[in-house]
């Protein structure tokens, strides 16, 4: 039997900014276990729980405090067992987030580290050094912008590649492997299906930490070397965490974020005894053009093929500005958004979608200052607005104080006009992008991709790229004029006129 997770469609939600059930502005687990029916009615396998657990929300909750706990805003454990069980019986699989680069300062064992002295224990943990020439241990920066130290009374310094308030882990330590190992078996005891795991790159450092040096600026979203970035070691950790996974029954698996220098390297996270996937970021960070997209899909599936591993796609996530303004907001962004959405349904491996790009959502990019949570906004002096315009909550209904996703308004203000994108507003709507959604995952359930082949474009000019997947064929006009097109058509992001497929629009056909 085929593993779920090779052609699997996962739903990445983000539960502040899913459905808040409870009225306080802040979505919740019980809010996503009452959308539950939508999500199988849109027609994914599984869902992915952007991080729920016990934390100070300095970082959205990327700052745990208590990895075994679910975070009040959110609900308890038994809410958390309860959506679980929800998703099972409507035949749902359940993947959640797992942070293990850092925790948050507020973590027991920070706490103990800050109480105990230079060289203890409890400071091994962590990544405590002595300063150099009245300064940090090196120059690391971090992502969030500053420097990635800060000093503590004794005169040590601890090292966070994110906000001060997210302490990393001294992974060389070996309790923290066992912490994990043990975290892992928590949350699968539990009855999870998987793990994403945030910065896998990122837990092992170079020995002695050395200065990154002219390269000092490096961004996590990027592909460039570092010393605490991709350090071969990390993949002895993968490979301790891949015995705990097959040790579950059900086909348990993990993918990894993990930002990389080139595929060659990404591949590595997924050889046979490691992790299970890894994101390619490759077709959410391309240009909307025939040119880059064959690249990335040639480069990605001669790259996993290479490790006997699936192919994994995205176009949008909760870290990055969404598909639709990337490709032009407005009319055009919308109908770019929804090609490129079509295309990326069509090609065999595994799909991930960011919660309302089934809507057509575009990014908010007139949020208020003073409203802004991201820490990328404090600690870039305000030069960096953060991710948050990605990150604000759903509209499920065309009315009410905000649209639906609860009874007061949410912790970020919604546009006034996102009534219009609404669930409720495009249900049943012929042509709307919720059921744009609902009609390609249904078909793809049907008609699963199993290959991919390229066609001739010579009819059609170099702005089209046209495939077979071994179920159908798939057309992606990326120019402005209309191309024409033959075979039944099965889904299609634009109206076919006269067997002519318009610019900017992705077609099914039978083959």
């Amino acid at each position: 039997m085929r593993q779920w997770w090779k052609d699997a469609v996962i739903y990445q939600i983000y539960p502040r900014s899913f459905a808040d059930l409870n009225g306080d502005g802040m979505g919740d687990l019980a809010g996503v276990k009452d959308r539950i029916p939508y999500l199988a009615r849109l027609g994914i396998d599984a869902i992915w729980l952007s991080p729920f657990y016990t934390s100070p929300q300095n970082d959205a909750g990327y700052d745990v405090a208590d990895f075994r706990d679910v975070d009040p805003r959110f609900g308890t454990l038994a809410d958390f067992d309860a959506l679980v069980a929800e998703a099972h019986e409507a035949g749902l699989r359940v993947i959640v987030d797992i942070v293990p680069n850092h925790s948050s300062s507020e973590h027991d064992w920070f706490q103990a580290a800050l109480a105990a002295e230079p060289g203890s224990p409890e400071r091994d943990r962590y990544h405590f050094k002595d300063g150099v020439a009245d300064g940090p241990p090196n120059d690391w920066q971090s992502v969030f912008g500053g420097d990635a130290w800060t000093q503590v009374p004794d005169g040590q310094w601890y090292l966070h590649l994110f906000d001060s308030t997210q302490p990393d882990f001294n992974w060389q330590n070996p309790e923290v492997a066992a912490e994990f190992l043990d975290i892992l078996r928590f949350w699968l005891d539990r009855g999870v299906d998987g793990f994403r795991v945030d910065v896998a790159h990122g837990l092992i450092k170079e020995p002695d930490l050395p200065d990154v040096g002219d390269a000092m600026n490096i961004e996590l979203l990027g592909t460039v070397r570092a010393p605490y970035f991709d350090v071969d070691g990390v993949h002895e950790v993968y490979r301790a965490w891949r015995q705990v996974l097959d040790s579950y029954p059900g086909d348990r698996m993990a993918v990894a974020e993990a930002w990389v220098e080139t595929p060659q390297r990404r591949a590595n996270y997924v050889r046979a005894d490691e992790l299970h996937q890894a994101f390619n970021f490759d077709l959410l960070t391309a240009e909307f053009s025939a040119t880059a997209y064959r690249r990335v899909i040639d480069v990605e599936m001669a790259t996993v093929a290479a490790v006997d591993a699936p192919p994994t796609w995205v176009l949008s996530n909760h870290d990055r500005h969404r598909h639709v303004t990337r490709y032009g907001d407005g009319v055009l962004g919308l109908a770019r958004a929804r090609a490129a959405s079509l295309a990326m349904l069509a090609l065999p491996g595994s799909t991930y979608i960011y919660q309302g790009e089934e809507l057509g959502l575009p990014e908010v990019l007139d949020l208020p200052d003073e409203l802004r949570e991201d820490p990328t906004w404090e600690r870039s002096g305000h030069t960096d607005k953060g991710r948050d315009g990605c990150r604000v909550p759903l509209p499920w209904q065309p009315t009410g104080p905000s649209f639906g996703f609860g009874d007061a308004p949410g912790w970020l203000p919604q546009p006034t006009d996102w009534g219009e994108l609404s669930a409720a507003a495009q249900d049943g709507v012929e042509g709307s992008t919720l059921e744009l959604y609902r009609a390609a995952l249904r078909l793809r359930r049907d008609l699963l991709p199993t290959g991919l082949t390229w066609l001739s474009a010579e009819e059609t000019g170099d702005e089209v790229l046209a495939f077979d997947n071994g179920r159908f064929r798939c057309v992606v006009n990326f120019g402005s004029a209309d191309v024409p097109v033959t075979g039944e058509v099965l889904v299609s992001s634009a109206e076919i006129v006269d067997g002519r497929l318009p610019g900017n629009a992705t077609v099914w056909l039978g083959r």
